[in-house]
């Protein structure tokens, strides 16, 4: 199929998601638990679920499948929607591949005990103009890939 999946609690690049899936005529689900704005258009379907840990992924993971598309900076998500076919971008542009999700894992842990030690702190820098560019590019890039060989699934 072709819809894609938006991690949205959080999601910088929900906007521009729903312009290009509008231009595209595909169906966004925006997931998540909390009240939040999506444009008004049938495509575009505001799905909230209950605000426990990780339902908005289990949701979007039970879902999505091959040659869908799924947005999330969430490292586990990103992983089992990879298992399932779907092709996975990062907010910033960056795509999720089965040769490098388990390096992204193994970092994700090893920055959470960091963390934990108190080694590392703070986040990721703000959204920049550069960023949103790039991740509108590769998810162009991405439903072209997709709809020129649907069978295909990101390797």
């Amino acid at each position: 199929m072709l819809d894609l999946y938006l991690d949205g609690d959080g999601c910088p690049v929900k906007d521009e998601t729903c312009k290009v899936a509008k231009r595209y005529q595909l169906t966004v689900y925006v997931v998540s638990n909390r009240p939040i704005f999506v444009p008004s258009d049938a495509r575009i379907v505001p799905v909230r679920v209950k605000a426990r840990p990780d339902e908005a992924d289990h949701w979007i993971a039970e879902r999505a499948g091959l040659d869908d598309v799924v947005v999330t900076a969430d490292i586990p998500l990103a992983a089992r929607a990879l298992e399932k076919g779907a092709w996975v971008l990062a907010p910033r542009g960056e795509p999720f591949s089965r040769d490098t999700i388990g390096e992204k894992l193994a970092m994700r842990e090893l920055m959470n005990e960091l963390r934990d030690m108190g080694a590392v702190s703070g986040g990721p820098p703000p959204m920049a103009a550069r960023d949103r560019s790039r991740y509108l590019q590769r998810l162009d890039q991405t439903i072209q890939a997709i709809r020129r060989a649907p069978d295909r699934s990101p390797s």
